[in-house]
């Protein structure tokens, strides 16, 4: 041991911005790990400062879960020199199989269409970011965990796993980090899962922290918990089928795709769609169908108990008869030439990539059809411009009007939400003396930062990248100010102007409509007692 005491946690990326999660923690001076390493998708407003030390120097990454914006650049870490460990749960190191491989392909794909565009120009080549083969050596650096077990993996440095119910195999993670007389323990919390959602546990409580950081994505806002998820499918189902149209949903293959067949499956066996109840569901995702199949090899303590009793009584709970799937391009365009009412579950859930591209551009432009969004939007996406109300895109070149009703399926999100995370937080015996606010957009963070200094009397801050924290002695080593992207802070401002008036325009509408309501009632003086305890019964429904 040297003569400083040195844990010291440095904030990287995911700060102020709901994608592309790094933290370093630097423990015994000089040696790193990182937890997470995640791709940014969607908008990227501000600049995060790169790691601060070379990749060689990483000897461990503790990976959170699967996503993406967690797990993404783990092979450009590995293309970069690392060749440490990765600790992660047994299904997670599963997933990331089958991500990271699809992740490399599009790498290159995109790499690959880039440098024909550069050839015709006289433009150098490009590499891509990584390949399958540096995705298929990131695999063999994995060491899988198991739930609730204390691991020591070095000197002064021990890690512990919970279910935190947000994606299978998804954790939080204790690390307890030991220098001489000093111990402390830092708490990552993940992404925090959503309570009372099918297939998963909810999350489950860590007791005691010195330090934690938070996730944000809904920090500043609370889900339509009253919403019934399949009686709002059965109810968009019913109508677009009614109109002969289609129902087309961008879906993230992993996580959200085999909630939706669950959806689907208790649609199907109860019968609750009696004029339609040979509908076609088509998955339209080779990582979808892989990934299902993990999750029904995957250990049974990951289920929830309805779940489990699903498969102990002999059932799927993800599989019913009108699903089929596709296996390559040619099936997935031939299902645009099927002009019977269907449903199709497409990759690509923010619509930034995959088949979903390929199926908006064949039916945003008929009103018939819905586009139906069941996960979050990213700003600066193609999922959240269609869904924040365009009148037309561009997709693959072409401009396509945006006819198709567009739905967002509420109660389905795999993050808490404010009240979520406050719950979550309320369940550690020992507080943490300090809170940091991550992976969430600006205004989230600043509300749930606000939320814990109000309500639970903690400190709390939400650091922008670079922003470093030294643990033993509990104070701020480093402050940075947010950098914005060039060009991005008038963007970045006028975004949030727009987004105000919208929300005002919203509530004018509603303001309008109530109004003329009251009118209504005012004038069905002396109409008839039932019509006036009908009208009464729906307006108490909407209370």
């Amino acid at each position: 041991m040297k003569g400083v005491v040195t844990v010291k946690i440095t904030f990287l990326g995911a700060t102020h911005e709901v994608t592309g999660s790094y933290t370093l923690l630097e423990w015994m001076e000089g040696r790193y790990l990182i937890v997470d390493y995640g791709m940014t998708q969607g908008d990227d407003d501000y600049v995060n400062e790169p790691l601060p030390v070379s990749a060689e120097k990483i000897e461990y990454v503790l990976l959170t879960h699967a996503h993406i914006d967690h797990s993404g650049n783990l092979p450009l870490l590995y293309r970069n020199g690392f060749r440490g460990t990765i600790y992660c749960t047994a299904e997670t190191m599963n997933l990331c199989t089958i991500m990271l491989a699809d992740s490399a392909h599009i790498q290159e794909s995109e790499a690959l269409s880039q440098n024909k565009k550069n050839q015709r120009a006289g433009r150098p080549e490009v590499e891509p970011l990584y390949t399958a083969e540096d995705a298929a050596a990131t695999m063999k650096l994995f060491q899988p965990c198991h739930y609730d077990k204390i691991y020591q993996i070095d000197e002064g440095l021990s890690i512990r796993f919970t279910d935190i119910g947000h994606l299978l195999g998804s954790a939080s993670i204790e690390c307890f980090l030991r220098e001489g007389n000093e111990e402390r323990t830092m708490v990552f919390s993940g992404d925090v899962g959503n309570i009372n959602q099918p297939i998963l546990n909810d999350p489950k409580p860590v007791r005691a922290a010195d330090y934690l950081m938070i996730e944000a994505t809904y920090g500043g806002r609370l889900h339509n918990i009253q919403e019934d998820p399949v009686a709002k499918l059965v109810d968009i189902l019913s109508r677009t089928f009614k109109r002969g149209g289609s129902v087309i949903i961008p879906s993230f293959a992993v996580g959200r795709t085999q909630e939706l067949l669950y959806f689907f499956r208790e649609i199907k066996k109860n019968g609750l769609i009696p004029e339609y109840p040979d509908f076609p569901v088509y998955l339209d995702s080779p990582m979808a169908n892989e990934a299902t199949a993990v999750f029904l090899q995957c250990d049974t303590s990951c289920l929830d108990d309805e779940t489990k009793k699903i498969m102990l009584e002999g059932d799927n709970p993800i599989w019913f008869d009108g699903l089929q799937t596709t296996t390559d391009s040619n099936e997935s365009k031939a299902l645009n030439s099927n002009t019977l009412p269907k449903v199709i579950i497409a990759s690509g859930g923010m619509c930034e990539g995959g088949r979903i591209r390929h199926h908006l551009k064949h039916n945003l432009w008929n009103a018939a059809n819905t586009i139906l969004f069941v996960g979050y939007q990213s700003a600066g996406t193609l999922g959240r411009i269609i869904y924040d109300g365009a009148k037309e895109v561009k997709i693959y070149g072409d401009t396509i009007e945006v006819k198709a009703e567009v739905e967002l399926l509420n109660g389905v999100s795999g993050h808490a939400d404010q009240a979520g995370l406050l719950n979550w937080l309320d369940m550690f015996d020992r507080k943490p003396s300090y809170v940091f606010i991550n992976h969430g957009d600006h205004d989230s963070c600043t509300a749930l930062e606000e939320k814990i200094k109000t309500e639970k009397g903690l400190s709390c801050l939400a650091p922008y990248s670079g922003s470093s924290f030294d643990l033993i002695r509990g104070e701020w080593i480093k402050l940075t100010a947010p950098v914005f992207q060039s060009g991005k802070k008038e963007g970045t401002q006028n975004r949030i102007v727009k987004r105000a008036k919208k929300e005002l325009n919203a509530y004018q509408e509603a303001v309008t409509a109530a109004e003329e309501l009251l009118e209504r009632i005012r004038n069905m003086k002396g109409h008839a007692n039932h019509e006036l305890r009908q009208l009464t019964q729906k307006i108490q429904m909407i209370k």
